[in-house]
């Protein structure tokens, strides 16, 4: 009997400590320091080249990797911002396994690093009241189906109060999700902290989730105005007219933004794009013989805003729409900053935005 139970011991441990062998050491990443520099660290025995991206580098850096399996390095110190990044293990891109920080996207794999500012950033989260985000489903009738978007409502919301809310319905990039304006532009924080300081009104911020694919993509303009709006007004005490509308929204968003908002001004009076993408059917067959009645658009039109980075990729195109839009004579407020085509401008676009909304 004592032999069968050695047996059994040896085996169990000869088990354990196979599983412990097999299994990863627990690692932090990213790490970041007081003087804004980031450590990142990545496991991996086999792995032969490991290298961090990142927008806040102007090229991969190699990691290297200890007797451990653990490849890490460290970078310089970091403008305070938020910034994707993410590991090239041989020739695969991935996120960091150890940040559970991930940006919400469809196409790149990337995780986040927030470096705080020594004193708080307007995104950051700060000792203020707070909103709360909600996600909700609503019926398409013109995509024919049941989707989802989330909802941002106010400090001291109060759904069944006699105060009537002006609504910001905010679209996200191209590959982006209705997740990626919380997740990564932090459009929730970005309006407690500005609603706190007295800046921004209290207001809902609607994020919809622009991608209608397979049906046409132009649809999504049909799908805001035809079943988003609705659903909100029909479920939120919001302000019913155009003068208690805006949208807004980033990169295929912002040229969404621009269909939406230019084709329906009597909707919205509120129209701000973000680095628009516009080189779609929709933008051509709205736009490319486009004859308004500028007296009357500018009438209905409290806010038409383009943003844009000096170095995007849309930085040329985004300024022929201006050029075009001022031939129009339609009042167009360019808003030119320094950067790229990046979520880190974007939530400065958003921030900008905020204060001249509803006034």
């Amino acid at each position: 009997m004592k032999r069968i139970l050695c047996f059994l011991q040896a085996v169990l441990f000869s088990g354990v400590t196979v599983l412990a062998q097999q299994r990863p050491p627990a690692i932090s990443s990213p790490d970041v320091h007081p003087d804004h520099s980031i450590t990142f660290r990545y496991f991996s025995r086999n792995a032969k080249k490991v290298t961090v991206s990142g927008e806040f580098l102007s090229a991969p850096v190699a990691m290297t990797k200890d007797t451990s399996g653990i490849w890490s390095v460290t970078v310089p110190p970091v403008k305070p911002d938020i910034y994707p990044y993410s590991f090239m293990v041989d020739s695969v891109s991935i996120a960091d396994p150890s940040n559970t920080y991930i940006f919400a996207n469809e196409r790149f794999k990337r995780s986040i690093v927030d470096v705080p500012g020594d004193q708080p950033l307007v995104h950051s989260l700060q000792n203020v009241p707070h909103g709360k985000i909600s996600y909700r489903y609503y019926k398409s009738g013109t995509l024919g189906t049941t989707r989802q978007l989330l909802v941002y409502t106010p400090p001291g919301f109060n759904p069944n109060g006699k105060t009537k809310y002006p609504v910001l319905y905010l679209i996200h990039g191209g590959s982006d999700t209705e997740e990626t304006w919380t997740k990564v532009g932090r459009a929730n924080l970005i309006a407690d902290n500005l609603i706190a300081q007295g800046k921004a009104k209290p207001m809902l911020i609607v994020m919809p989730y622009g991608n209608v694919r397979p049906a046409p993509m132009a649809d999504f303009t049909k799908d805001m105005v035809n079943d988003i709006v609705p659903f909100v007004e029909a479920n939120y005490p919001v302000i019913k007219d155009s003068k208690g509308r805006a949208v807004a929204g980033f990169s295929v968003g912002g040229g969404q933004t621009l269909n939406i908002g230019l084709t329906n001004p009597s909707t919205f009076a509120y129209v701000c794009s973000y680095a628009p993408y516009t080189a779609t059917e929709e933008f051509q067959k709205n736009f490319s013989n486009w004859s308004p009645d500028a007296n009357k658009l500018n009438s209905q039109l409290k806010l038409f805003t383009v943003s844009v980075g000096t170095e995007d990729f849309l930085y040329e195109p985004v300024k022929q729409n201006i050029a075009m839009f001022n031939e129009k004579k339609i009042k167009v407020e360019p808003f030119i900053v320094p950067g790229g085509h990046t979520w880190m401008n974007c939530k400065l676009y958003l921030a900008t935005t905020l204060p001249q909304l509803f006034k």
